[in-house]
């Protein structure tokens, strides 16, 4: 299959503001990217979405009938679009605000207002989401790797396996938290473990020291998830034993390359 190019994608710009419907509809075009419905709420942009399933939405945040989670969670608990990649651009920048929309999944968030690296970023791994692109190991077969994914959100989860089920992952057994997991590690063998760090009983944290200290899979890899940027949080993370950090949104070609680094070890 070829190679999808940012002129193959066609896009929903869902912005209740049309000075920035242009705005933005001017970086689209900048990318080649010419296909743009728009939509200016959130019931226009459902009604589009009905009438054709675009390969993005790209939305702003607060609209007259809602917000952009709502489209989100809208779009996540629909099918088929349920798996339609969704990138929030918004002068938003409290955490607690932007936390729901890294834990659904979301391609990007970008800020307003964003340069042309911050778009050409997210649509490079718009495309990677579209596309599959097996991962190549020295060691073994991808198709073979035995992955544990664990995350307290359902949509989380659901973005982590098609990111990993792209890269040719087939063997993914998932964990609502960090108990559950502790419970599937003492009856299954796994290659790998994907976590997230914020999950409530038995976090990311001390699901890897349980992993490093009373399981037996102690040199099992650790990837973990986090959307936390403090330096000193990820020192403590590290010293907990994980072999890398990965951050949130889940961006597919480095988790390709952080797989490849520590699957082929």
């Amino acid at each position: 299959m070829a190679q999808l190019a940012p002129g193959d994608l066609s896009i929903l710009l869902v912005e209740p503001s049309a000075v920035q419907r242009k705005v933005i509809i001017k970086h689209l075009e900048q990318e080649s990217i010419t296909q743009i419905e728009e939509a200016e709420d959130i019931s226009s942009a459902r009604a589009k979405i009905l009438q054709h399933i675009p390969d993005l939405v790209v939305s702003a945040l607060h609209f007259s009938d809602g917000t952009g989670l709502d489209l989100l969670h809208h779009i996540r608990y629909s099918e088929p679009y349920a798996d339609v990649p969704f990138m929030l651009v918004s002068s938003e920048w409290r955490k607690t605000q932007l936390e729901e929309f890294k834990q659904a999944g979301v391609v990007a968030i970008l800020p307003k207002p964003f340069d042309s690296d911050h778009l050409a970023t997210a649509i490079n791994s718009t495309i990677d989401l579209l596309s599959a692109d097996e991962l190549n190991l020295d060691l073994f077969d991808v198709q073979d790797v035995r992955v544990l994914v664990v995350d307290d959100s359902r949509l989380a989860r659901n973005h982590i396996k098609r990111v990993l089920t792209n890269l040719g992952v087939q063997r993914i057994t998932e964990a609502q938290d960090g108990a559950q997991a502790k419970a599937i590690l003492a009856d299954q063998m796994f290659d790998l473990v994907v976590t997230d760090y914020n999950m409530p009983e038995v976090d990311g944290r001390e699901l890897t020291e349980f992993i490093r200290q009373q399981s037996q899979q102690s040199h099992i890899p650790v990837l973990m998830v986090s959307s936390e940027a403090n330096d000193t949080h990820l020192a403590n993370i590290e010293q907990a034993g994980v072999n890398a950090i990965c951050d949130k949104p889940f961006e597919p070609q480095m988790v390709k390359q952080i797989l490849f680094s520590l699957l082929n070890q």
